[in-house]
């Protein structure tokens, strides 16, 4: 059974955030009738993190944001409902936590209580071939879902995030991810046609379940994103599809970023839905993909019906004709190394805040957000770098993801780390993109909510009140309200 990953090394278990008060007496032997538990020191620690950067930096000097006071392991979904009822009935903070991939602090226990760890749940249940629904249980992780789907029925759902060894099916919904297949298979919240979720009093509801439907609002989409503060994800079913027949595969380099852009913004609108249309500006073409800093990278790849692949990469070439052509190895290196994250750990031994930025915004706003954005992060002190790429495109808009890289002195990482993320966010805000593309809200996030959500916040906050009174479910998450004190970072 695959565990989750560890980010980083982990020198102690002291925590940054203030502590939390203890857990209600007898509440631990209670939750250890139930299902596995430790309350161990190292133990709560390690499953008390995830790969925020900045925790990585916390980690180096001993110390996590904060510890749950107990882990709780449920293998089923009844245990899950019996953990959840028993802590909502004492005011006990439950935060979820499948891989722990997230890069935003979503499953760090905030506000301390019980880390609820849904990894023991992992499993294909059951396969509808004729209908491509496939029915997994939440904990399971990417790899285990894909080999079996391949091995024993030809079919794959075409969910492929970077962090897809080490994420599980239950966190690809709960942050809304998307897959680097994403333009062809779409994101997470395209592909779930049920979901069953634990409330916060312990009752257990399905949603969906059905190709369409006119039953009211789709209640799928009220869970799909919502990181475990409206419910937990027990169980989650699928689209999948055959495995592809055939792939194709082209490289062009653009003289700018922007007719990159424009080109990307002519095929979606054609109608083409290539599996893969990654532009990178000349910064990180230089660094990633051959280029010499002069030029920017587009990489294009489709895979399925040979007829409906050859239509589609036509388009694309229609579209690129007035780019050069680069060689097509260039997509066989991008696919050898695409989930390599070494970098992230190597840099910041070294002392480096390095980061990423995903965000959406419609095709006429992507120009002024490429501009702005790289400009609010380069004049942050002792920033050093900030680079884009497009990895996600659609109809009306794309998604831009910034790297960005600074050097400051190490009294000065957190400070630094902080003020490169307002500057960042606050301008994506202003230039028209939206809070998130698929890495969703967290811990870090949480500060910019109000004002990306505007009005529409109170709307939220209605639903968290009336699912989960006792605000129990993931607390200090999502720019919402928490019975257990205001969120203390940053």
């Amino acid at each position: 059974m695959r565990q989750p990953a560890a980010p980083i090394e982990l020198t102690g278990n002291a925590t940054r955030l203030p502590s939390p008060p203890p857990l209600p007496t007898g509440l631990a032997a209670q939750l250890a009738a139930i299902c596995p538990t430790s309350d161990d020191a190292v133990d709560t620690a390690e499953a008390s993190r995830d790969w925020w950067p900045l925790s990585l930096h916390w980690a180096l000097q001993g110390a996590v944001a904060q510890r749950a006071a107990v882990i709780a392991r449920p293998a089923d979904t009844a245990q899950v409902a019996a953990v959840v009822s028993l802590c909502s009935s004492l005011g006990v903070p439950v935060t979820a936590a499948g891989g722990r991939s997230g890069v935003l602090g979503a499953s760090v226990p905030v506000f301390g209580g019980v880390l609820l760890d849904t990894t023991a749940m992992q499993g294909v249940v059951s396969v509808d071939a004729e209908s491509g629904i496939v029915e997994v249980l939440a904990g399971t992780f990417g790899p285990e879902l894909e080999a079996q789907l391949r091995d024993d029925h030809q079919l794959s759902v075409g969910h492929f995030p970077q962090s897809f060894d080490i994420a599980t099916v239950g966190g690809w919904v709960a942050c809304r991810g998307a897959g680097q297949y994403s333009t062809r298979y779409g994101k997470i919240e395209q592909m779930v046609c049920g979901l069953e979720v634990v409330l916060a009093d312990g009752s257990v509801i399905r949603t969906g379940g059905f190709p369409a439907g006119a039953q009211g609002p789709d209640l799928n989409q009220l869970f799909i994103g919502s990181e475990g503060t409206l419910g937990i994800v027990t169980r989650v079913w699928l689209k999948a599809h055959a495995c592809p027949a055939t792939e194709q595969r082209a490289a062009f380099s653009f003289t700018t970023f922007e007719e990159g852009i424009a080109a990307c913004r002519r095929v979606l609108r054609r109608g083409a839905t290539p599996a893969v249309l990654r532009l990178y500006d000349a910064p990180e073409s230089e660094r990633s993909q051959g280029g010499d800093g002069t030029y920017c990278v587009l990489l294009a790849l489709d895979e399925g019906d040979p007829a409906l692949v050859a239509a589609t990469m036509a388009i694309v070439a229609d579209e690129c004709k007035r780019a050069a052509s680069l060689p097509v190895e260039l997509v066989d290196q991008w696919l050898q190394h695409r989930n390599d994250t070494s970098a992230l750990q190597a840099l910041t031994r070294k002392g480096f805040v390095v980061d990423t930025l995903e965000i959406a915004a419609p095709w006429a706003a992507l120009g002024r957000v490429f501009a702005e954005v790289r400009a609010a992060l380069l004049a942050v002190p002792h920033s050093r770098t900030a680079t884009c790429h497009l990895s996600h495109s659609y109809s009306d808009g794309a998604c831009l993801y910034f790297t960005f890289a600074a050097t400051p002195p190490a009294n000065e990482v957190e400070a630094t780390y902080v003020a490169l993320w307002d500057a960042g966010q606050r301008a994506v805000l202003n230039a028209g993109g939206n809070l998130s593309h698929h890495h969703g809200i967290g811990l870090n996030r949480a500060r910019f909510v109000a004002d990306a959500l505007g009005s529409a916040l109170p709307v939220l906050q209605s639903l968290k009140d009336a699912l989960d009174p006792r605000g129990v479910l993931n607390p200090g998450k999502m720019g919402l309200r928490s019975p257990f004190g205001e969120v203390p970072w940053p």
